[in-house]
C-alpha cells in the first residue's frame, strides 16, 4: 500500500478545537529589502558579506512575499489552510530599531492581516524571527542589556497597531538557534563569536521575551500569547555515564535554557555548569522578570541528535555523531529522519507543570524538489509530514496537551546560510521566475484539510 494513496489519518482524531496552519517568516519570504522606508536588518548585511551564504545568494528578493502576499495568501485559502503564521520585519516597523514608526511599514501588515481575514485565514503574528534592526547592532545587538526595552518598545508599536485583529501572538522565534548560530558560532547574523557575546545574549532575549509578552498583555487583555522554541531530542550514543552525562549537558543547552527561567525555574546551572556565568549579567530583579505565564507554548522539531562526550569541546564537553557516521537517512539539511523525535519532545515538555497548551509552530523537511511536467511530486516529504503527524496523534492520545501542528513551511523561501538551496515549502517557488506551484505535500495536507474521513 503506497501511503500517499492511503493513511489512517484524518483531521478529526485530533479534535475540532485543534489548530492547523503553516508558518513563514519575513526575512525568508518578503524580498523589498529597502522599500518603502524599510531600515536594514542584521541579515541584510550578513547576506552582502562574501562567503557567508551557500553560492552567495542573497534575500533581495526571496519570494517577493512583499509585492505577491495576496498570491499567497490565496494559496493558503485554496490549501484548505486556516491559520498563517507570519513574523514581523522590526526594522519595515522602525528603520533604526527604536522610535520614530514608519507608517509605510504599518500599512504593508496592515494590509496583510485584512486581506487575510478577508479570506477567513486566522493570523498569527511572530514578532522576532531573527532579523534584528542592523541600527541595534552598531549599539551591540543582543549582547546590550539596552536590548531589551527596544525589543519592548517595538511590541507595544505592534501591539497598538495591529492588536485590534491579531489576536494569536508568538514573541521571539527559537532562541537557542539565534544566539548559538549568531552570536557563538557566528556562522548565522550578525556573525559574532565567543562565550561572553553568547552568554549575553541568551540572558537578554530571555528578558526581552517576557518584557515584550507584558507589552502585549497590557495592550491586547484579550490576546493569546505564545513563544517558541526549537526542540531537538537528545540520545545517548551508548549506556556508558560519559556519554549519558554529556547527552544530558546537551539535552540541557538546546531544550531547558530557555524555557525553564520563562516557566520561573531559573536558567538549569547545575545541569549546565557553563550557565553560572551568566551571573555575571543578571541583575537586581532580573530572575523574577524572566518568567511569563504564557497561554501556550510554541514547540519546533525537526530531528533527533545522538550524542558523545568529547573532552575536545569547551563547556559542553559532548559531540554530536554525524548523520553519515549512523548511516541513517537525513533530510537536505542532514537531519536524521525520526518521528518519533516529535513524540518524545511533546511528552518532555508536558512534564512541566507551568506550560497551559503546546502548538507545534515548525515542523517539515527539506528535500531536493524535481518539476516533471510542471508537477512536484515530492513522496518524501509527504511522508514525513504523515509520519510526524501519526507521532504527534499518538501523544495526544497518550494524555499530551499538543493543541496545533503549523507545517514549515507555505514557500520555498531563503533557508538562511543554506540560501536558496534547501527547499521546505508545501509550494514549489520558480526563484527566477517567482512562478508558484503547489507540490504533491501541499495538493496532500489541502485533502487531508478538507475532508473528514479516512482519506483514500
Amino acid at each position: 500500500m503506497n501511503k500517499l494513496e492511503k493513511s489512517f489519518l484524518n483531521k478529526d482524531q485530533f479534535g475540532s478545537d485543534f489548530l492547523w496552519g503553516v508558518s513563514t517568516a519575513a526575512f525568508q519570504i518578503e524580498g523589498a529589502h529597502d522599500a518603502d522606508g524599510k531600515g536594514p536588518s542584521i541579515w541584510d548585511v550578513f547576506t552582502s558579506q562574501k562567503g557567508k551564504i551557500k553560492n552567495g545568494h542573497h534575500a533581495i528578493n526571496a519570494c517577493d512575499f512583499y509585492n505577491c502576499y495576496k498570491d499567497d495568501i490565496h494559496l493558503i485559502r485554496e490549501l484548505n489552510i486556516p491559520n498563517f503564521r507570519f513574523s514581523i520585519s522590526w526594522s519595515r516597523i522602525m528603520p533604526a530599531g527604536i522610535h520614530p514608526v514608519n507608517q509605510a511599514g504599518i500599512d504593508y501588515y496592515n494590509k496583510i492581516i485584512d486581506f487575510l481575514l478577508e479570506c477567513k485565514i486566522e493570523p498569527w503574528v511572530t514578532l522576532y524571527h531573527w532579523d534584528l534592526p542592523h541600527a541595534l547592532e552598531i549599539k551591540g545587538g543582543w549582547t546590550n542589556r539596552e536590548c531589551a526595552s527596544w525589543f519592548s518598545e517595538y511590541a507595544e508599536v505592534c501591539a497598538q497597531h495591529f492588536g485590534d485583529r491579531v489576536k494569536n501572538w508568538m514573541v521571539i522565534n527559537e532562541p537557542s538557534v539565534f544566539t548559538g548560530a549568531g552570536y557563538f558560532l557566528g556562522i548565522h547574523a550578525p556573525g559574532k563569536k565567543g562565550i561572553t557575546n553568547y552568554l549575553k545574549a541568551i540572558h537578554h532575549v530571555t528578558l526581552a521575551t517576557t518584557a515584550g509578552a507584558k507589552k502585549l498583555r497590557h495592550n491586547i487583555p484579550d490576546a493569546n500569547i505564545g513563544t517558541t522554541f526549537s526542540c531537538t531530542h537528545i540520545e545517548p550514543f551508548t549506556d556508558k555515564p560519559s556519554d549519558i552525562q554529556a547527552a544530558k549537558r546537551v539535552d540541557t543547552l538546546l531544550n531547558r535554557t530557555f524555557i525553564e527561567p520563562i516557566l520561573g525555574l531559573g536558567y538549569p546551572q547545575e545541569d549546565l555548569p557553563v550557565l553560572k556565568k551568566l551571573n555575571n549579567y543578571i541583575q537586581g530583579d532580573d530572575l523574577a522578570n524572566l518568567a511569563f505565564d504564557f497561554d501556550f507554548i510554541g514547540l519546533q522539531c525537526y530531528t533527533r541528535e545522538i550524542v558523545k562526550s568529547s573532552l575536545l569541546t569547551p563547556y559542553i564537553g559532548a559531540e554530536l555523531v554525524s548523520v553519515e557516521k549512523r548511516n541513517v537517512i537525513s533530510t537536505e539539511m542532514g537531519w536524521e529522519i525520526y518521528p518519533p523525535a516529535l513524540y518524545h519532545i511533546l511528552q518532555k515538555f508536558n512534564s512541566y507543570e507551568g506550560i497551559k497548551k503546546i502548538i507545534i509552530t515548525e515542523n517539515g523537511a527539506a528535500f531536493p524538489d524535481i518539476v516533471t511536467n510542471g508537477k512536484i511530486y515530492d513522496i518524501k516529504r509527504t511522508h514525513y509530514i504523515q509520519d510526524h503527524l501519526e507521532q504527534l496523534l499518538k501523544a495526544k492520545q497518550d494524555g499530551c496537551k499538543a493543541d496545533g501542528y503549523f507545517v514549515w513551511s507555505l514557500t520555498d523561501n531563503f533557508e538562511w546560510a543554506e540560501g536558496y538551496n534547501a527547499r521546505f515549502g508545501l509550494v514549489h517557488i520558480d526563484f527566477e521566475t517567482q512562478k508558484r506551484t503547489i507540490k504533491q505535500s501541499g495538493i496532500w495536507f489541502r485533502d487531508f484539510l478538507e475532508h473528514s474521513k479516512e482519506i483514500i
